[in-house]
C-alpha cells in the first residue's frame, strides 16, 4: 500500500473559490477511486492561493478482484444430445473468455441456462490513476474560469504544474504544457525555489519550511491567535467578523499579523461606514472595546515576513488614510442632500425595463405596504410610519456612500434617516426592509419594517411575473425564489393572517396600467410558487410531502392557519390507529368524487332523515352535527389539533355506516340522500385538509 499525493499548483485562486473547489476535488476523486475498486484509509485535503492538494492514505496497489457472471444460451442450445458443445457454446465461450469446460449451467424461471464466472484481477493502481487524475482534475467546479496559451484547458487560475506521487512513484501526465513531477514551489517570495516531494508525507513538514502553511485549520488557528493577541495589546479585542477571517485564511500562505491605527477623527463616521472601508477593501480587521465601540486601530494579516514590519504598518495605514478620507468625504457630501432630494434621483434609476425606475417601484410599495398596514392591524400612527418608511426605503440608493459600499444600503438609509430627523421607527424599517438578505439571514424585528419587507419583495415577484421574468428550473437571476421564502418566513415570524391571495391581487392590480397580463393566469401562478416555496421548507422542516399537499389543498391563504393545520396533521399521524382513520376519510372523499360524475350538485342536497332505512345512517347524522360545531368552533379559535382529534372520533360511526348501508342503492332517493350525508362529511373535512392525498 502507499500514499496519494495531488498537489495542483497555480497562479493565485480568489479566496472564495478554495475550499469549495478542495470539496469538490476530493468529492470526484474518491468516488472515482471507488468506481474503479480501488481501496483506500483516509484522505485530507490542503490548499493556499496558488495551491489545491489532496493527499489519500494507504491506496491498495491493484483494484480489488471481481468475479462477473455473464448468462448464456439456454442448456439445451448450447449442448447437443451427447452432452458435447454446440457452435452456440464455443462462441458464449469466446465472448466470456472462458473455455467451454469452464461454461457452467444453472436454473433459472426459464429452464437451465448456461454462464461463465470471468474474474477480473484488476489492473494497477498506478494505471488507473494515470486514466483518471487528468479528468479529475479538470472537472473542478468554479464559479469562473478562464483558458490559458493555447490549451483548450479551463481552470480557475491558469494551471503552472502537477505534482502527482503514489509513494515515491511519479504518476505520469499527458497534458500538454503542463509541468508533471514531484515537485512543488515554496512561498512566492520567501523561498521561491522548487521543493522536491520524495514522499507524500513528507509534503506538509517540507512546505513549512519553505514558509508556506498549507493546512488550510492550522491557517486559520494561528491567524484567530494572532489577530486575538494583537488587538489586546491596544487594549481592546477584535470585532468578530468568521467570514472575513475565512477569506483572509485563504489569502495568504504564511500568516502574519500587524497592527496599525488611524486618525481618532474618523471615529465621527458610522462604525458601519469606518468597517466597511476597512473590511471590504483592505481586508482588515476592526478592534473595539469592553463597550462595544471601535478603537482607533486595526489588524492586518500580511502574506510576507518583512525585515521591517513597522515599514510595512505604515504602508496600510497610509493606504487605509485616504480610504477613511474618502468615506468622510461622501458621508458628509450624502448628509447636505434631503431624502426629497435624492427620491426625485431616483427617477433616473431603472430598476428593470418592463417595471420602470426605482422610483416607480417606491410608489408601487408604498401603496402595497399601506395595505398590508390596513389588514395587519389599526393603529393610524403605524400606518403613517409604514408610509413614510415605504417612500424613504431606497432613497441611500443614490448616495455617494451607497455607491462605493453597496454592501451598506438600507444601513445608511436608517443613518440618514436618524441625522435628518425621522422617527426611530421608520429608520429601523428603512434598514429592515432588505431583510432577509440571504438564506437563512435574520428576519425585521419590527412590524414596520417587516410590512415594507413584504411589499417590496412582493413586489419583485409579481412584477417579474407580469414581465414573463419568473424563474425557470436552471434559472433564477432575479431572485424571486429567495424572495419568496423570506416573505413566507416574514409572515409565519410575525403570525400575520392575512390573505396571501389578496396579497397577490392587490400587488398585481399596480401594474396593470403599464403592462398588459393575463390577470387570473399570472395571479395564479405567483400563488403555485408560493405554495412551492412553502412545500418546499417545510420538507427541509422534516414534514411529509402527503401531509403537506393535503393541507395545502385546504388552506394556503393564511400561512400560520396552514402550519398549524400541517403539524396537528402530523402529530394525528404518530397516533396508532391513524392509518385506519385515515383509510375512512379517504373512502369517504373518493366515494363523493366518484358521484360527482353522475352528479354535480349533491352537496347541496339536504339530508332527509325521515328516509333513513337502517339505525347506522341516523347515528352518523346525529354524530356528524354534534362534532361539527366542535370542529368549527375549535377552528375558529385556531385550536387546529383539537378540531382534528374530534374529527377522528367520525371513525367508527363512518364505519359502521359503510358495514351496514349501500350507498349507490337502486333507489335513487335512498343514494342520493347518503350521498348528501357524506358530502356534508366530506366537506368537513375538506376544511381541514385533502385526506384523499394522504398515503396509507
Amino acid at each position: 500500500m502507499n500514499d496519494l499525493l495531488i498537489e495542483i499548483g497555480t497562479e493565485e485562486i480568489p479566496a472564495g473559490y478554495i475550499e469549495p473547489a478542495l470539496e469538490s476535488f476530493s468529492s470526484i476523486l474518491l468516488k472515482k477511486l471507488s468506481e474503479y475498486r480501488i481501496e483506500y484509509k483516509d484522505s485530507r485535503i490542503y490548499g493556499t492561493p496558488r495551491r489545491l492538494a489532496i493527499h489519500i492514505t494507504d491506496l491498495a496497489d491493484k483494484q480489488a478482484p471481481v468475479i462477473t457472471e455473464i448468462t448464456g444460451p439456454p442448456q439445451r442450445i448450447g449442448f447437443d444430445e451427447n452432452g458435447n458443445p454446440t457452435k452456440a457454446a464455443k462462441k458464449f465461450a469466446e465472448k466470456a473468455g472462458v473455455g467451454t469446460g469452464e461454461i457452467k449451467t444453472k436454473e433459472t424461471k426459464k429452464g437451465l441456462y448456461l454462464y461463465a464466472e470471468k474474474k477480473d484481477d484488476g489492473a494497477s493502481t498506478q494505471k488507473i490513476l494515470a486514466e483518471i487524475l487528468p479528468k479529475t482534475v479538470f472537472s473542478i467546479p468554479f464559479p469562473k474560469t478562464m483558458r490559458w496559451g493555447d490549451l483548450c484547458l479551463e481552470f480557475a487560475r491558469p494551471v503552472q504544474y502537477i505534482l502527482a506521487i503514489l509513494g515515491n512513484t511519479i504518476i505520469p501526465w499527458n497534458t500538454k504544457d503542463i509541468k508533471n513531477g514531484n515537485l512543488t514551489c515554496g512561498h512566492f517570495f520567501m523561498h521561491p525555489d522548487m521543493i522536491e516531494i520524495s514522499a507524500p508525507d513528507q509534503y506538509v513538514e517540507k512546505l513549512r519550511k519553505a514558509y508556506v502553511l498549507v493546512d488550510i485549520k492550522e491557517r486559520k488557528l494561528i491567524i484567530e491567535k494572532g489577530i486575538s493577541s494583537a488587538a489586546s495589546k491596544t487594549g481592546g479585542k477584535i470585532l468578530p467578523d468568521p467570514d472575513l477571517v475565512k477569506t483572509v485564511t485563504n489569502l495568504v500562505e504564511y500568516p502574519v499579523v500587524a497592527t496599525g491605527s488611524f486618525d481618532t477623527k474618523y471615529l465621527e463616521l458610522p462604525d458601519e461606514v469606518l468597517t466597511t472601508s476597512m473590511r471590504e477593501h483592505q481586508k482588515y480587521f476592526s478592534v473595539i472595546n469592553d463597550k462595544q465601540k471601535l478603537l482607533p486601530y486595526f489588524i492586518v494579516v500580511n502574506n510576507t515576513l518583512a525585515t521591517d514590519m513597522e515599514l510595512v504598518v505604515k504602508g496600510h495605514e497610509r493606504v487605509l488614510r485616504s480610504r477613511l478620507e474618502d468615506a468622510m468625504f461622501f458621508f458628509k457630501a450624502d448628509l447636505k442632500i434631503s431624502f426629497e432630494t435624492r427620491i426625485e434621483s431616483l427617477k433616473n434609476v431603472l430598476f428593470q425595463r418592463e417595471l420602470g425606475t426605482i422610483y416607480d417601484k417606491i410608489k408601487r410599495v408604498k401603496q402595497t405596504a399601506e395595505l398590508l398596514a390596513d389588514l395587519t392591524g389599526d393603529d393610524p400612527d403605524a400606518k403613517k410610519h409604514v408610509s413614510r418608511a415605504a417612500w424613504l426605503s431606497k432613497a441611500d440608493l443614490v448616495s455617494q456612500v451607497v455607491i462605493e459600499f453597496p454592501k451598506l444600503q438600507g444601513i445608511m438609509g436608517r443613518i440618514y434617516a436618524g441625522k435628518q430627523g425621522e422617527d426611530a421607527q421608520v429608520a429601523q424599517a428603512v434598514e429592515e426592509h432588505y431583510m432577509p438578505i440571504r438564506s437563512g439571514g435574520s428576519l425585521p424585528e419590527s412590524t414596520i419594517g417587516s410590512i415594507i419587507s413584504i411589499a417590496d419583495k412582493i413586489d419583485t415577484i409579481c412584477g417579474c411575473f407580469c414581465a414573463g421574468l419568473q424563474p425557470t428550473g436552471t434559472s433564477d437571476p432575479h431572485g424571486l425564489r429567495r424572495q419568496g421564502i423570506g416573505i413566507i418566513h416574514i409572515i409565519l415570524n410575525k403570525n400575520f393572517t392575512f390573505s396571501i391571495k389578496q396579497l397577490i391581487d392587490e400587488t398585481l392590480k399596480t401594474f396593470e396600467k403599464n403592462l398588459s397580463f393575463d390577470f387570473s393566469k399570472t395571479s395564479h401562478e405567483i400563488h403555485t410558487f408560493f405554495q412551492d416555496r412553502l412545500t418546499n421548507i417545510l420538507i427541509d422542516e422534516g414534514f411529509a410531502k402527503d401531509t403537506i399537499a393535503a393541507t395545502l389543498s385546504a388552506c394556503t391563504d393564511s400561512l400560520p392557519d396552514f402550519l398549524k393545520r400541517t403539524r396537528a396533521l402530523k402529530k394525528l399521524r404518530t397516533e396508532p390507529d391513524f392509518e385506519k382513520i385515515a383509510i375512512t376519510f379517504k373512502r369517504v372523499v373518493n366515494i363523493i368524487n366518484k358521484s360527482k360524475k353522475e352528479k354535480t350538485d349533491i352537496k347541496s342536497d339536504p339530508v332527509n332523515q325521515t328516509i333513513f332505512d337502517h339505525p347506522s345512517e341516523a347515528h352518523l347524522y346525529s354524530e356528524y352535527k354534534k362534532i361539527k360545531s366542535l370542529i368549527l368552533a375549535n377552528m375558529e379559535k385556531g385550536e387546529f389539533a383539537k378540531a382534528l382529534y374530534d374529527m377522528a372520533k367520525l371513525r367508527e360511526p363512518v364505519n359502521d355506516f359503510f358495514d351496514n348501508v349501500m350507498v349507490m342503492d337502486k333507489n335513487l332517493t335512498l343514494r342520493n340522500n347518503r350521498l348528501a350525508l357524506l358530502s356534508k362529511i366530506s366537506t368537513l373535512f375538506g376544511n381541514f385538509a385533502d385526506f384523499s392525498k394522504i398515503s396509507t
